[in-house]
């Protein structure tokens, strides 16, 4: 008998969304097929898959012991959120080569299905960095006698959910720094920078308006600018190791010496990027925006304003409860709006109620029969009579404003 041989071993995932790309969250049933192709007849002694995630650091130094003597030190550490095994075909022993126990697989395609639960604990999301990773992974292995094991690993994304939409999210973020510039004896006017945004929280492809003030009393030209960095940050065996990345940017115009600009909701678009994750035990995600004034000889003025990329975008309405009050207060505060010193008189009774609807009102309609025999006859008279009458007229001075007593305690003297 000629032994058949495996041409192809495959997974895919059962997709939850349109765009046919595996993307689960904690608690979600993960399911997808392995197929598996042969030409001819084969003997198995098993099909296994194993699940697991993980996240897992990594990063060496070098070390100096003396004049002529360096070592490199190792820094791992590992945190595992699951780890699922199961049969799809065959026996759990595939460490000999007897052939009891083999499964007959004749030629053709052959699918086989498998599906497990993530656990209902918050995961870390995927994430590949500079030194560490978010890993999810189903691999499926064959096991043959006298063959070795074919295996085939295959990832799928986990995202744990950041909905921005909370008040700790949604709260506009603000701050306000002075920097003055000496040169031996001699000391320059002050450059002060202010800035503010909506909200802390952001989904990718929003982008953050900044209000922004920049006032040069300095003898320099200086130049405002904007940014959005990542900063990842690794732990291991007591030890943390920072990558920051600069993700996006805007300059803005030059300011000269006694001058002063203003960005009344300057846009920086966030890129496609990872959300933030504040989760893991081993590795942080975090973003934040820069506001800095560049200026030429001196080191810089900046402004950090925290950021959480989220994954759940702002819904209408809470864009309308949120965004609109720290909106109109960025109006008041950068924008210099006031409110009119008196307020508009409402419009007067006759531009409202014409006398026709008012004498109309007075009669009885039939419609209003029911509703008639339904209320005590005072009260409905009360209804009717008092429908359209006027109100009083308007006036800024109380007309009947309280008259002092004799036993109101007197304001002391001064």
């Amino acid at each position: 008998m000629v032994l058949g041989k495996v041409k192809s071993l495959t997974i895919s995932f059962d997709c939850l969304n349109d765009s046919n790309v595996p993307v689960y969250s904690s608690g979600d049933t993960v399911s997808g097929r392995v197929r598996l192709e042969v030409t001819g007849e084969i003997r198995v002694k098993s099909l296994k898959i194993h699940a697991r995630g993980h996240a897992k650091v990594r990063w060496t130094e070098s070390r100096n012991a003396g004049s002529n003597t360096a070592y490199t030190q190792n820094y791992t550490e590992e945190v595992e959120y699951f780890n699922h095994k199961d049969i799809l075909i065959g026996h759990e022993r595939d460490d000999d080569n007897s052939e009891e126990g083999l499964h007959t697989i004749h030629s053709g395609r052959h699918e086989y299905a498998f599906s497990f639960e993530l656990p209902q604990t918050p995961l870390a999301t995927s994430f590949e960095g500079r030194h560490g990773s978010v890993r999810y992974w189903v691999k499926a292995e064959l096991h043959r006698p006298w063959f070795l094991p074919v295996k085939l690993k295959k990832e799928f994304t986990v995202f744990e959910h950041i909905d921005i939409n909370t008040p700790s999210l949604l709260s506009p973020q603000a701050g306000t720094k002075e920097k003055t510039l000496c040169c031996w004896f001699c000391t320059s006017g002050p450059i002060s920078l202010s800035a503010k945004i909506a909200r802390k929280g952001y989904t990718p492809g929003e982008s953050i308006q900044i209000f922004a003030e920049i006032e040069n009393c300095s003898s320099r030209v200086v130049v405002p600018k904007a940014a959005i960095y990542q900063t990842q940050a690794f732990y291991a065996k007591g030890k943390m190791k920072e990558v920051k990345q600069l993700v996006a940017n805007l300059r803005g115009e030059s300011v000269s010496s006694g001058k002063t600009e203003t960005w009344n909701g300057k846009q920086l678009k966030i890129p496609p990027v990872s959300p933030s994750i504040l989760d893991c035990s081993i590795i942080r995600v975090e973003y934040s925006l820069m506001v800095y004034v560049d200026i030429p000889g001196a080191m810089d003025l900046f402004l950090n304003l925290p950021l959480v990329i989220g994954t759940i975008p702002l819904h209408p309405f809470g864009s309308r409860t949120s965004s609109v009050s720290s909106q109109c207060s960025m109006n008041m505060n950068w924008l210099g709006l006031t409110l009119p010193e008196r307020p508009e008189a409402p419009p007067s009774y006759a531009e409202v109620v014409t006398e026709e609807q008012r004498q109309s009102s007075l009669a009885p309609v039939g419609a209003c029969d029911d509703f008639e025999r339904a209320l005590p006859g005072p009260l409905f008279a009360y209804i009717q009579e008092f429908r359209y009458l006027p109100p009083p007229l308007y006036s800024e001075i109380d007309p009947n404003p309280e008259q002092p007593t004799d036993d109101r305690p007197s304001c002391p003297s001064r």
